[in-house]
């Protein structure tokens, strides 16, 4: 079993490049396929999900190769729309293949899509918008069977906002017969990244305020273009520098993508300073507590960062509050916390973080991706030696967790166990 072992209880000091997003990246490598060509992605992190991908490409037919962080994907010669279960299922993110291989064969069978155990996450959304685009699904033997006679722009309205649906939608508008118009769409980054991808490869996309406006095409065309960083991966490194007390520097973060986070962290005491591409954060006096925030849809505090900041709260000097709206188990990493000496009461979807002045290395469990991240957060800032066990769960979402820690002055090594 592959661990995390980390020596804690030493301040962050250092400065590390921030790698390309990993939400950013899945839905282009789902785009890649509606081209019947190439295209090379730059910045692209070589994490597992992404690997997930690939080999779900390479099983549709595409040929796909590295050069150094760059990744090739050349989808002339798609041979099937059949992703099997054994790979799809293996993370969410495989459910966007959806729409772009509509797009492209006009027929798709899917597994119902796995991942990270953090909650229900219906898909209905996307099969009733899809519906409207003249798309028959039915469940064939557990799988997802979609197909249609030719793709037809139309309106959709969601009901709430929802990341996965509106980038399937987009995928198969790319392509669709006329215009097709997606309201209440998510506003995330990643969200906009798949735009201007989209756009760089031939396809009409205008983005509005209130309204996605997609006019089908016939064709793409061949294309480079660079990944944006993930904001994620930089709020995790901010919220570890808060953990520990330390101060650290991060290149190419994407701070306009972070306003929320940056808010938060500013207001726990933490000195920020962003000049000529790196943000500066000095946290030796990030001791506040933060009295109520809420996850919410971006331009909210992101959900996928609730779990670290909730690790670094375990240390504030007071109580606080973290209510998750987006998904009802986000707060499976809290038995794990309370393990290594936090106080964390836990009432339906709102979390009390009674902070403590200090934590205990022990022997711990990542819950999955983002609890993951967390747990080693709070062994960057314990005493003793803390062991994170399940730590592929990490491997998803971050290319090297202890090789960019070390390069902030950490303590921490990969480490196989019996």
């Amino acid at each position: 079993m592959d661990c995390i072992e980390v020596i804690g209880g030493r301040p962050l000091h250092g400065e590390v490049t921030v790698q390309g997003s990993k939400n950013g990246a899945l839905p282009i490598l789902a785009g890649a396929v509606l081209h019947e060509g190439t295209t090379i992605l730059h910045n692209c992190p070589q994490i597992l999900d992404v690997m997930y991908m690939i080999q779900i490409l390479q099983e549709l037919g595409c040929q796909v190769w590295w050069q150094g962080n760059s990744l090739y994907i050349d989808a002339s010669r798609l041979s099937t729309s059949h992703v099997s279960a054994e790979l799809g299922e293996k993370m969410r993110s495989s459910i966007i293949l959806m729409g772009s291989l509509l797009g492209r064969a006009g027929e798709v069978w899917i597994p119902y899509p796995g991942g990270c155990v953090i909650g229900a996450r219906p898909i209905d959304i996307h099969m009733d918008a899809l519906q409207k685009m003249q798309v028959y699904i039915e469940d064939s033997e557990g799988m997802l069977h979609a197909r249609t006679d030719g793709l037809r722009g139309t309106s959709v309205t969601f009901k709430s906002p929802s990341v996965g649906a509106t980038e399937n939608i987009l995928l198969a508008a790319v392509l669709a017969d006329g215009v097709t118009e997606v309201y209440e769409y998510a506003k995330e980054p990643e969200i906009i990244e798949l735009c201007n991808f989209l756009n760089s490869k031939g396809a009409k996309i205008s983005i509005m305020d209130n309204c996605l406006r997609i006019v089908g095409v016939s064709k793409l065309n061949d294309s480079e273009y660079y990944l944006m960083p993930d904001r994620i991966v930089a709020g995790t490194y901010l919220m570890a520098a808060v953990a520990t007390r330390g101060c650290i520097s991060l290149n190419n973060a994407p701070v306009l993508q972070m306003t929320e986070v940056l808010n938060t962290l500013e207001h726990m005491g933490a000195w920020l300073e962003y000049e000529e591409g790196v943000l500066k954060i000095d946290a030796r006096k990030a001791e506040l507590p933060v009295e109520k925030i809420k996850t919410a849809p971006y331009p909210g505090f992101p959900t996928d960062l609730q779990s670290p900041l909730m690790a670094a709260l375990c240390l504030a000097k007071g109580k606080s509050c973290i209510i998750e709206s987006v998904f009802e188990a986000r707060f499976k990493v809290t038995g794990q916390l309370n393990r290594m000496g936090a106080r964390i009461d836990i009432d339906g979807q709102e979390a009390v973080i009674h902070g403590m002045p200090g934590l205990k290395g022990t022997q711990v469990i990542a819950p999955e991706l983002r609890g993951g991240a967390a747990m080693v957060i709070a062994g960057l800032a314990a005493e003793g030696r803390t062991l994170v066990q399940n730590s592929y769960f990490i491997d998803r979402g971050y290319e090297d967790i202890s090789r960019d820690f070390r390069k902030l002055g950490a303590l921490i090594q990969r480490k196989s166990i019996l």
